[in-house]
């Protein structure tokens, strides 16, 4: 899996040969284009900005321009197999609903987010700064990040809803795995989640 970054890579791990996967903010269709070629599976992203789109349909990947925050309705249930948000979910309006739609269209979630309780970021914030790392690219104007979750952050949340937590892996900046204390020296984690059949709880 050398040509996916290093989380992705993980995430493709993660996904069963031949599934039906729906890949949520797909950006250039590195991690669906992977699937497709090598892991025999059925992929859809959905993408919102053009540039990216753009860059996916140009690599051959199956793409549509919604919107994740309002057109996730127009999925049927459980229409896929495994349903991805990779870096994403810090940058809807509404991440429960999304959460909500991702259980119902799929039985098995993968979710990965920046880890906003990284060591550094409260370093930075100690000195009157907002966070930044490789993890957290973006100057506080400029970043598309609308909410900011630490690890422990979301696994309240995952439970919240009635999912099964079926495994975390915490990631250290260049992609190491960190086993200990990762709410403090993760910069990121991947949650691999089970959606229950009855659909989340309300």
């Amino acid at each position: 899996m050398s040509e996916l970054r290093a989380d992705l890579a993980r995430i493709a791990g993660q996904i069963p040969p031949g599934s039906r996967v729906l890949d949520l903010g797909c950006g250039t269709g590195a991690l669906l284009a992977y699937l497709i070629s090598q892991q025999g599976c059925v992929g859809l992203g959905l993408e919102h900005n053009e540039p990216a789109m753009m860059k996916a349909v140009a690599a051959g990947v199956p793409v549509l321009d919604l919107d994740i925050d309002a057109q996730l309705d127009q999925f049927a249930d459980k229409s896929f197999d495994v349903v991805v948000l990779s870096r994403t979910l810090q940058a809807v309006r509404h991440p429960v609903e999304v959460l909500r739609h991702m259980g119902r269209i799929g039985d098995r979630l993968i979710v990965s987010m920046p880890n906003f309780a990284y060591w550094p970021h409260r370093l930075r914030l100690l000195g009157g700064e907002m966070p930044r790392s490789s993890d957290l690219p973006f100057e506080w104007f400029d970043s598309p990040n609308l909410h900011f979750a630490t690890l422990s952050g979301m696994q309240s949340l995952i439970r919240s809803l009635g999912y099964t937590i079926e495994s975390r892996v915490a990631l250290g900046p260049s992609g190491n795995l960190v086993t200990w204390l990762p709410n403090l020296r993760a910069g990121s984690a991947i949650y691999v989640v089970l959606a229950p059949e009855s659909g989340p709880a309300e």
